[in-house]
This record gives structure tokens, sequence and C-alpha cells, in this order.
């Protein structure tokens, strides 16, 4: 017969792990099952010929507070980017580039920031304000304020429009993955506190790092890879390699993946998709360097290509690529690999250089990169289980934070049903 387990884990993403995790730590007997070759879900990491390729531009920020009570951080060394952005635009005199910084950077500021092309000073310390309002909420004050498409709530906040769509809109749109703001302003609101309490960052052994630590804390032989889930019920999951039998089983995998393993449960498979493309430079090939020689986010606000934004991850991470090189990540909107002449000479105005030389490394398309987070949205309230417990991003916030906290969540869930009774119930919100 089938050995049965306490609990059984569909999905080795953060939200499987950080669910395992929770479990282990209070005894129950929980077996992760994972479709792919390794753990990571969405969070992956390629070494290629010394360079370290991130599936997809992606940043960990130590602000978040439920990964932080979890993880290491000074295992992962960490190597933050610059607080700020490079705004390209196009004037009369030619090419001009708007450096803008987190005015907490004294060392980033520069004197463009005061231009009126990034918006007025009002509607700049209208932005401040409404920032640092944000980064005051914890848990479940984010859903007390009335929900609204992100574009609206920072426009009825009095920013004015030009700092709407040429800082505000341009920076977020690389965060959402959508270029129109029709993201929830809840979930605007905690992107914006986590920005105002940390800096966004990178382990110097790429993002897979953060499932490795995971992964490394739970005891040998919790999961096993290579073992797609075929059929789930509240008590059993059929894989390739038999049936596995437990007490409670959680759905952690993305959106559209546990739709198709619950098609009678109510669960949104809506996203965002990207494609990322990692170039390789020589250094020696640039007369001067890139971006003032910042890991800086460069963006154009006014999208004369196809790039949303573009970083020089390397001057930041210096493990991201070998002596004598640079790492240029870049990403568009959709999942579309057949656009790389036209991200090419993109690059090329955004950085004012030459990069036909440019080698491109890979580039990965993401068609379900981020769940999408329209209004109306609930980020902290209760969870309603049915008989197989599900967890995931799209549950909670498009993030790592999100992950992590809805995948402690379902794990609380597991507990509960099993009548496994926790010495400390405080936990930290989303």
């Amino acid at each position: 017969m089938p050995i049965t387990r306490d609990a059984i884990v569909v999905g080795a993403g953060l939200s499987g792990l950080a669910a395992a995790r929770q479990l282990a730590i209070h005894g129950v007997d929980v077996q992760v099952v994972e479709a792919s070759d390794t753990v990571g879900g969405r969070v992956r990491s390629d070494h290629i010929d010394g360079f370290t390729l991130d599936r997809g531009f992606q940043l960990y920020n130590p602000a978040y507070p439920e990964a932080a009570r979890v993880l290491d951080h000074e295992a992962l060394e960490l190597h933050a980017l610059v607080r700020g952005m490079d705004i390209v635009r196009t004037t009369t005199r030619g090419r001009n580039v708007l450096h803008l910084a987190d005015p907490r950077s004294p060392r980033n500021w520069h004197p463009s920031e005061l231009s009126p092309a990034a918006g007025t000073l009002r509607g700049k310390a209208k932005f401040a304000a409404y920032a640092l309002a944000a980064a005051r909420l914890q848990g479940r004050d984010f859903d007390q304020r009335v929900d609204e498409p992100a574009q609206v709530a920072l426009a009825r906040a009095g920013m004015d429009a030009t700092m709407i769509d040429q800082v505000i809109k341009p920076f977020l749109t690389g965060v959402f993955l959508e270029p129109h703001l029709m993201t929830s302003r809840r979930f605007m609101d905690a992107v914006l506190s986590s920005f105002v309490k940390g800096s966004p960052s990178l382990p110097a052994r790429g993002m897979q790092a953060i499932p490795d630590q995971l992964h490394a804390a739970l005891p040998e032989g919790t999961v096993q890879l290579s073992t797609p889930a075929r059929d789930i019920t509240a008590q059993s999951v059929d894989t390739d390699h038999g049936r596995l039998q437990a007490k409670t089983v959680v759905v952690a995998t993305d959106g559209p993946s546990a739709a198709a393993l619950l098609p009678d449960t109510a669960i949104s498979s809506q996203g965002n998709s990207v494609t990322t493309w990692y170039h390789a430079v020589r250094s020696a090939d640039l007369t001067e360097p890139l971006a003032r020689g910042r890991s800086v986010l460069t963006v154009d606000p006014h999208r004369r290509g196809p790039v949303i934004n573009t970083v020089p991850v390397s001057y930041a991470v210096p493990s991201y690529a070998p002596d004598g090189y640079l790492l240029i990540s870049s990403s568009a909107l959709d999942a579309d690999t057949s656009r790389e002449a036209q991200v090419r000479d993109h690059l090329a105005y955004l950085y004012g250089t030459e990069t036909s030389s440019w080698e491109l490394l890979t580039a990965y398309p993401i068609a379900y990169a981020l769940p999408s987070m329209r209004p109306p949205l609930r980020l902290a309230g209760p969870v309603d289980h049915g008989p197989v417990i599900v967890a995931g991003d799209h549950r909670t916030s498009a993030s790592i934070q999100g992950a992590m906290v809805s995948g402690r969540r379902a794990a609380d869930e597991v507990l509960n049903r099993l009548g496994v009774r926790r010495a400390d119930e405080h936990r930290v919100g989303s």
C-alpha cells in the first residue's frame, strides 16, 4: 500500500518550500513533489561560461518582512543596486539623461533631479509623501485603503501628469509588467513601502540562492524532483511514479498550473509576460562605463523601442560576470524573443553607445512571469481554503514576500487540520 504522509506539497517554488519549511519545523512528515529538475519555480538562475543569468530580471528586497524572518541574508551575500533611475529623453539638443536618485542617497544625487521634465517640485513632494505614508502601513492596513488602479490613485494623490508619465510609469512598468498602471493601488502601496524600507539587491550566486537556501533547510529527501503531479484529490497526488497519499495536500504552483490541477477551484490564471535578454560586453571595448559605472535602471519614457528597463548588473554584483566582462540585463513586455535586433538598437539609444559587438548570451521568454494584480485585491485578509489547500503569489501578492507569506499561511492551515499547536502564533503580515 502507498505510504501515507501527513502532508504533500505540490510545487517546489518559493511558496512550496516556505510551506514545507514551516511544516518540517513543527514535526510534520511532509513530502514535496516538483515537476522540474530543480527547486525555485520562477526564481531560477543559470551559470553559463562564468556568467550568472537569472531567468528573468528579478530583485530581492531585504526589507520583505516574511523573507527577512526566514532567510539568512548574510549567507546570501546581497549586493544592492543603485536606488535611482536614469531616464533617457530626446530634446532639441539631442539625447538627454535625467539622473534620479533617492534623496537619502547623497552620493547619487544629481542636479537633473530638479528638471521640470521629471515633474513639478510639488508633484515630487506629493509622491515622496505618498511613498512614506505607504511605508507606515502594515499587514491588513493595506486592505483598508479604497482599491483602484494605481494610475488613478497617483493622480488623486496630487502627482502631476508629467511625473506620472515620465518617471513613475516607466519605473512601475518594469515592476508590474504592464504599461498602463491598471494594477491595484494596494499592491503598488506594498511595493512602494518595500522600496522605502530597503534597497533592491541580488545575491552573489544569483536569485537561485534563495530557493536553494530554503531547500537546504529541509530534511534530506523532502523534495522529490522531476515528479509532475497529474491528478489531485484532498488526500492523494498521482504522479508518473505512482500515487502518493497524505492526510492533507497543498498545491503551491503558479496560477495556470494550479487552475489546471484543480479545475473545480476558483483560481486566477491571469498573468503578465516578459522577455529578458542578457548581453555580455568586454569592458575594454567601452570608451566609458555604461550608466556612469553604476547598476542603475535605465528607462525610456517615450518607448522608442521594446526595452522597458535595462541595467548593467555586474557593476553591483561582480560575481555575475567573469573578469573583463560586463553583464547587461534588459527586459521587454511579452514573451517574444524575435525582437533582439530591435532590443539591441534600443539599447544603443539608452546607453548612448554602439551595441553591434555586444554578445547575446541568451534570452528568457516567460509567458507567466507575474500574476495579474488588478483591483479589487486583498493582500492580507483571510484565505478561504477548500479540501485542497492552495498557495502561491497569485493568492497574495506578486512578489517574493507574497509567495513566502502564502506558503506559510498554507502550512498553518495544514497544522490546524492536523491539530498541531504552534508555540508562537504571531505572524508577519503581507
